[in-house]
């Protein structure tokens, strides 16, 4: 039986789909990607938020359906995070979503989870606040393999 599954590429903005068997091999895994259009050469691939690329060296992997490849230069996505007069860096997988990033400032500002459920991670430097579910190797710029966040309040109230 085949699975569908949704192909993030560095570069581009469409999301792509490919159909994948069960179990996958690498080298299946780029021929399914090079017949859906996608440049392989020189990028890594990594399954939904894993850690590490799925390459030559991995056993063939079960897919599941929807599930989202990242094809990406980058191998680790380093996240600055700026909170009050406080900054934080991690590393994180290129598939790694936002709301996982946010989860990971909460724990390490130790912030309450009242006063968490009402902050968002907004881009450095601008008003853009991606969607929780955006991966990482969305928001790079350039193959610049960095991001940079405010943790702010969602909403301010001035009384």
């Amino acid at each position: 039986m085949t699975k569908i599954a949704f192909i993030e590429a560095e570069g581009v903005e469409a999301v792509r789909e490919a159909a994948l068997p069960d179990e996958v091999s690498h080298a299946a895994l780029l021929e399914a990607l090079q017949a859906a259009g996608v440049t392989v050469d020189g990028v890594s691939v990594f399954f939904d938020e894993e850690d590490e690329p799925f390459d030559a060296k991995s056993k063939p992997r079960h897919v599941k359906d929807g599930a989202r490849i990242h094809i990406t230069r980058c191998k680790r996505i380093a996240v600055t995070i700026h909170y009050l007069d406080q900054t934080a860096e991690q590393k994180f997988a290129p598939g790694a979503r936002v709301k996982s990033v946010k989860a990971w400032a909460v724990r390490h500002f130790r912030i309450d989870k009242g006063d968490a459920a009402e902050h968002v991670l907004q881009i450095c430097n601008s008003q853009d606040r991606p969607p929780t579910d955006t991966p990482l190797q969305k928001l790079t710029k350039a193959g610049v393999c960095a991001v940079c966040f405010d943790l702010v309040p969602e909403k301010r109230v001035e009384g």
